[in-house]
């Protein structure tokens, strides 16, 4: 009897664990991503966006790091660029080390990280929503996002060139949102969050069939909390 039970146990478990990650209903999308700015990432809208991370529990990087590397004695403004530059440079340390998979790519800009999806690398082909290789994908940085969690982040949509560019623009919001909501659905905290969607803007292939495969994509730009 105790076997049978266990072994019911088991193959819920199994059932579970293999269930793949479907994007919640749009109707429910503003619950989800309350508390998250749809706008461009600006010094002024992380100046305002600031003290309502921080009352919600979010911490800066000198309260979450213990040991402060390369400290210069009695210069605030060196010691806090170097601490924030070590907590960086092992952030992208552990994103390079998940997501080393076809689609996706790791930048560093200063003290910023830049990861870089490709829509084929998060969406299914034909529907406009995430799929297995994405929900391994989003997972992965959603684990790193949550340790290095000192930080803000832009989450940008973009798509390939089209002749109507509200249709484009509205087309890149919506991928930028279905990764915001999995990562909100995933433990990251939407009070970190600027959501964007740039439609056809800053192309980074040609426009012919391979680049607009490029063109698609989502990035995610992190950045410290100061």
């Amino acid at each position: 009897m105790h076997i049978k039970k266990l072994f019911f146990v088991i193959s819920i478990c199994s059932i579970a664990s293999c269930a793949r990650y479907q994007t919640p209903p749009r109707e429910t999308w503003s619950t989800h991503l309350a508390g998250a700015s749809f706008m461009e990432m600006t010094e002024t809208g992380r100046i305002a966006k600031k003290p309502i991370f921080q009352g919600a529990g979010g911490r800066l990087i000198p309260e979450i790091v213990k040991t402060q590397p390369n400290m210069d004695y009695g210069d605030k403004v060196l010691n806090d660029s170097a601490l924030y530059l070590d907590y960086m440079a092992k952030m992208e340390d552990a994103l390079y080390d998940v997501l080393r998979k076809p689609g996706t790519s790791v930048q560093r800009a200063g003290t910023d990280i830049v990861v870089l999806m490709v829509r084929d690398a998060i969406m299914e082909l034909r529907i406009p929503d995430i799929s297995k290789t994405g929900d391994e994908n989003l997972g992965a940085l959603a684990k790193v996002l949550k340790k290095y969690d000192g930080t803000f982040i832009e989450i940008a949509g973009y798509t390939d060139s089209m002749r109507d560019t509200h249709a484009a623009r509205a087309l890149s919001l919506d991928m930028a949102q279905r990764v915001a909501v999995y990562l909100a659905t995933h433990g990251i905290s939407t009070t970190r969050m600027f959501i964007v969607g740039r439609g056809a803007a800053r192309p980074i292939a040609a426009q012919d069939e391979m680049g607009r495969l490029t063109n698609r994509r989502v990035e995610i730009r992190i950045t410290p909390v100061r």
